[in-house]
């Protein structure tokens, strides 16, 4: 069902900074930058390695009060279909239907009893991560 973490995705108040931190502090290579329809940064793609990202999500305002940025777990599986159905199957409840996202993944989501927002991802051939993981690499992934 499922395969590893995806990626971890953090909500950023002081993004120039957190971006400047995971970078060049961490040593994370920038992979490519979603916009949304309004043409405005929405989430800016960190590689951690070929299986696993950190997502920054720019924000405004100040930061909540409970502190942090902690946006949400993505998890990656093999067949988003059949991780889906087991989920409902084992109890749990699905936050909507699958759907493609802006990255050219399939996706659901769901939350734990604390309410943490979870997202099962399956990775397609022509998302934008394997896009940019062929060129890291410079060779066509599974060829």
């Amino acid at each position: 069902m499922i395969k590893t973490i995806g990626h971890a995705a953090f909500d950023c108040y002081q993004f120039e900074k957190t971006l400047d931190f995971y970078t060049r502090v961490l040593g994370f290579e920038e992979m490519f930058n979603l916009y949304n329809d309004a043409g405005e940064l929405w989430i800016t793609y960190l590689r951690v390695s070929d299986e696993a990202y950190i997502e920054l999500f720019p924000k405004s305002g100040a930061m909540p009060p409970r502190g942090g940025s902690y946006s949400h777990l993505c998890l990656e599986v093999d067949d988003i279909e059949i991780t889906a159905r087991e989920v409902v199957e084992r109890g749990g409840t699905l936050d909507g239907e699958i759907k493609t996202g802006k990255d050219g993944n399939r996706q659901v989501w769901t939350k734990d009893p604390e309410g943490n927002r979870i997202e099962f991802m399956q990775m397609m051939p022509d998302s934008l991560q394997m896009r940019a993981i062929e060129r890291i690499k410079g060779t066509k992934i599974g060829a």
